[in-house]
């Protein structure tokens, strides 16, 4: 379940990622991780669209995977709030011997409180006269802006990463299915009474850990004696689609100082749950079973965003950081 963090911090003027974890100690940083597959300059490719956001500024990283996943081509974009001309720009690498641009427009962009812009925005990146990626809501203002036709082949989104902060609860918002609407994730440690007696300065006697994960306002996982159930996996249905749950919470109780525990959201997609999906208009279903710990973490598939097992490509890794 160990992932590699690799934050970027927003001050950074390097062209290249930090992976050095005192990066997300930097006060109030969040950093929002998007990863895509797509064909650019005549390979399949990783495209990383990452944000961060700290008390000074906002930042906007793009990142291509170069030859055979060793090197990146990175543009950066830090939105101060005294450089304008930032918000709305391109910028051109190269890429195996082809011009990949880069273009965005975050002029009018809405945050509402968050890391990654919620409307009134476009990212795109072109290849080959193609944009091969287009996020954001102002998608007619980004093709006539890079003036280039959709890509044939539709990226596929593989894995988001998001770390947050808090004291005892976490919060945020995620699409299983790029179709898909947006679900609440809650994450909340409790103490509840009870016998326990750990040997740290984490919990005293009669105090015991547990944890609630809730999606939409619902409980769908409630971890009792937490300090023996750590790690972890469970089975939850959302909208009668099975989401896997991965869970490390380790460094939370044991480890003093700013830690994060690690959380897995992994769509598990059948022709079934495929077609009560697309026919459903109920309520969101909820259920809660056991099943084997799982390494499938990895992000491997076909063009249509399923692989062979039915597993979809996509993955959400929550770091959830503990303030004292």
């Amino acid at each position: 379940m160990q992932d590699p963090i690799g934050i970027p911090t927003c001050f950074s003027s390097s062209e290249k990622l930090s992976d050095d974890q005192a990066a997300v100690t930097r006060s109030g940083q969040s950093v929002f991780m998007t990863v895509y597959r797509t064909k650019i300059a005549d390979q399949c490719r990783l495209i990383t669209i990452t944000w961060c956001k700290n008390l000074l500024l906002h930042g906007l990283s793009v990142s291509v995977e170069g030859p055979e996943g060793e090197s990146q081509y990175t543009c950066k974009v830090e939105l101060k709030p005294w450089y304008f001309w930032r918000k709305q720009g391109s910028k051109r690498f190269i890429v195996d011997g082809k011009a990949v641009d880069i273009f965005w427009d975050l002029k009018a962009a809405k945050f509402n409180g968050e890391t990654e812009p919620n409307s009134e925005y476009y990212v795109a990146v072109v290849c080959d006269e193609e944009v091969v990626l287009l996020i954001g809501d102002l998608k007619k203002d980004a093709y006539k802006k890079t003036g280039c036709r959709p890509a044939l082949i539709d990226p596929i989104l593989v894995s988001k990463k998001e770390h947050i902060f808090g004291k005892k609860k976490y919060s945020t918002r995620v699409k299983f299915l790029e179709k898909g609407r947006f679900h609440e994730i809650s994450i909340e440690r409790k103490n509840s009474s009870g016998g326990g007696n750990m040997s740290n300065g984490n919990s005293s006697i009669g105090v015991e850990p547990e944890m609630e994960i809730k999606i939409d306002g619902l409980l769908v996982i409630h971890v009792k004696h937490l300090q023996w159930k750590f790690r972890g996996n469970e089975s939850i249905y959302v909208n009668k689609m099975r989401v896997e749950v991965y869970w490390d919470v380790h460094d939370w109780l044991f480890s003093p100082g700013l830690r994060h525990a690690l959380f897995i959201f992994k769509p598990i997609l059948s022709s079934i749950s495929l077609s009560s999906l697309s026919s459903s208009s109920s309520p969101p279903l909820f259920s809660l079973t056991s099943t084997p710990l799982s390494s499938q973490t990895e992000s491997s598939g076909s063009l249509e965003g399923l692989n062979a097992s039915g597993s979809s490509d996509f993955c959400l890794f929550l770091y959830a950081w503990k303030l004292e």
